[in-house]
Parts: structure tokens; sequence; C-alpha cells
């Protein structure tokens, strides 16, 4: 056993605190359901007053585990993804439970992330999954609570949260050809993430619905956090002949490559283009005119899985199959421009 440091305080001092035996302590810090919420209240209050610091790995030891939850998100570099991480760390915080966050953006890191997380003996994990994880990855995730957030992948928990992706790219599509446009432009996700297949399918049920021949859309399809794809995409279909008079996206780097393409190329919408974003970066309401986009309420999706993990870590209930839908909702700014018909 590795020796106390000097002056730390034990759970025996806890106890002696309260005139309670030592078990009582520990049970009521693991939140054990045999102990009553005053008494764990009464505990909390008494260690946090002393200064006590739980022996996590010794309560492990005893078969109990930590009061981690793991986050695996495959990028950060957009407020679409730190808005999760944020809104997850404070359902966490106010729930007794701590956010260990990882970027796992491609199939050996996800696989390493998730080796570590279990090695740390998280509670639970929330992963928003590569499009084909590991089988090592699959096989580790098997033993932990996990929960799949916005992409969902055969194979891992039964369990996800996410945005209704294919309602989502047809409410846009369908706004542009409302307002004209029969020449669009796509740029979204490969068809290998479950959400790129459905964002296309959304895009494309949009002309069908209409009535309309979707020979005339142009798609670009690719890695939607690469924002060289997005630029290149962009440029291309700027570069398009017979020319589109619209452009929609299905992510939020490839928005904001297009809006720089449409500033280096010198065009401006809607005057020369229509445009419709994906997702509601705080800087897309002061972009030119506004830029008319599909927003998503992701902060109480986040919140919503959260709270979902928690409730099931807690009772012991296992992770059944569920699934949660968030609606979209098209925010109209200046970028679509008027009715062309």
């Amino acid at each position: 056993m590795a020796p106390r440091a000097p002056g730390m305080v034990t759970a025996r001092q806890v106890a002696d605190s309260l005139g309670v035996a030592v078990s009582t302590v520990g049970r009521a810090l693991a939140d054990d359901p045999r102990i009553s919420p005053e008494t764990k209240a009464l505990v909390q209050r008494a260690a946090a007053r002393l200064g006590y610091v739980a022996n996590t790995p010794a309560r492990m030891m005893r078969g109990g585990s930590s009061r981690l939850i793991g986050l695996m998100l495959p990028d950060i570099r957009n407020s679409f993804y730190a808005t999760i991480a944020e809104a997850m760390s404070a359902c966490c915080d106010g729930a007794g439970y701590q956010l260990v966050f990882s970027i796992a953006g491609d199939p050996d890191v996800e696989e390493r992330h998730a080796r570590e997380l279990a090695s740390a003996r998280v509670a639970g994990i929330v992963i928003v999954p590569t499009p084909d994880p590991r089988p090592q990855t699959r096989e580790i995730l098997r033993h932990f609570p996990h929960v799949q957030l916005l992409r969902r992948v055969a194979g891992l928990s039964p369990a996800w949260f996410g945005i209704d992706d294919e309602e989502c790219l047809r409410l846009g599509t369908a706004h542009l050809i409302a307002a004209g446009h029969r020449r669009i432009g796509y740029i979204g996700g490969a068809l290998h993430y479950s959400t790129g297949a459905a964002r296309l399918a959304g895009f494309r049920r949009a002309f069908t619905e209409a009535g309309l021949d979707p020979a005339g859309a142009i798609e670009a399809l690719g890695p939607p956090a690469d924002a060289g794809f997005g630029s290149r995409a962009a440029q291309a279909l700027l570069q398009a002949a017979p020319p589109i008079t619209a452009i929609i996206t299905g992510a939020v780097q490839v928005t904001g490559a297009v809006l720089e393409a449409l500033q280096r190329s010198g065009r401006s919408a809607p005057r020369d283009i229509a445009v419709v974003g994906f997702g509601d970066e705080p800087s897309f309401s002061w972009w030119g005119p506004g830029l008319t986009t599909l927003a998503m309420p992701i902060d109480e999706l986040a919140q919503s899985c959260g709270n979902w993990l928690i409730d099931r870590l807690r009772s012991g209930a296992a992770i059944e199959e569920h699934a949660s839908m968030a609606a979209t909702r098209l925010v109209l700014r200046g970028s679509a421009g008027a009715d062309r018909l």
C-alpha cells in the first residue's frame, strides 16, 4: 500500500468528526444507494471542510468506478464541438462527475484514447465516432457504458443522440428552390459518415419533392473537418459552367471555407450567389448581409445526452436502445436573397 502523504486527511478522520463508521463515509462519497441523501450531504460537507481527497484507485480496487466521464470528439476547431464540450462539462459538474476530454479524429487515435479512458476506469463515455472504428475500439467500448452523439455507427452503443440530418438539408435546399434556384451546389461530408449520407439524402429529397430533376445540382463530398477540402470544393463550384446560382453546405468547417472563397473571388451574397450555411457560428450573423443558415440546438442536445447517461450510471441500468433526434431551424438572414421566380 502506498504511504499516506503527510498531512493528508483520511476517511477515518472524516468519520470521527461525524461520529459515524468509516464504511459509511466511503459509501456516502461513492454515492451508494444504501446511504440516505441526508447522510451523503453531511459526509460531503465534512469531507470538503476537512480537505479530504478520495483515494480513487483504492475505491476502484474495491469494485467501484471513477467519477470520470469521457467525451471523445473528432475536432474542436469550431463552436459546434466546443459547445458540446462546454455543455457536457456543465452537465457532469452539476451531477458530481468530471469530464475528461479527448480529440480522436482518426481510427488509430480513437482506439488509443478509448484504451486510455478504459485504463482510467471512467464511469461512462460519450463518443462522436469515426466512420469505421477499429475492432479493438469496439471491443473496449463494449465493456463500458457509452452513448453515441451526432454520428451513429453499427456495432457501438444502441443509444444515440443526434439531429435530424436529412430533414436539416431538405429544409435549407427547399428554401433555395422556393426562391427560384435550380442550379444549386452542395458541399458536405462523405457518404461513409452517417451524417454525410443523411444530409445528402435530404438535399436530393428537396428536388424530388419539388418535382425537379436534380441533374442541375452539383455535389461535392469529402472529409467535413478538412478546411482544404472545403476550400477546393468551393472554388470548383464557383468556377462551374454553367454557373451555379446558390450554394448550401453540410458542415460548419465547410461553411467557413465557402465564405472565404467568396471573399477571395470578389463575389458577394446574395448579389452574385445565394448561400445557406450549416451551423450558427457567432460570426455568421454579421458576415456580409448576415448568413442564412441551418441552426441546431447543440447545447440542449449535449445536455440531454449527458443527463441520460448519468441517470443510467446512477441507477445501474443497462444502456438500452434509445434514439433522440433534435430538430433544425432555418435562420433567415440576407445571404440567400429574395425570390427569383
